[in-house]
């Protein structure tokens, strides 16, 4: 982002419509880290492209799985 922040960009096939993009958005995020759904929460941005996530779990094992993910081995 313009304001130095790390982003992750995620692109999900269903439409904004009641709730159901972000509830993709967390199942994906969900599926990718290997945490159950009920450990990512939309902190922010529900209507908003730009979304902001929390994620419960051990922050080094959470790490080393989202760099995985990204591809920063």
């Amino acid at each position: 982002m313009s304001d130095g922040r790390s982003v992750l960009k995620a692109r999900v096939r269903v439409a904004p419509t009641e709730g159901e993009a972000n509830e993709a958005l967390v199942r994906l995020l969900a599926k990718s880290l290997d945490v159950p759904p009920r450990s990512v929460n939309l902190a922010a941005g529900a209507t908003s492209r730009i979304k902001r996530v929390v994620i419960e779990g051990d922050v080094a094992t959470l790490m080393a799985k989202l760099e995985k993910v990204i591809g920063k081995n």
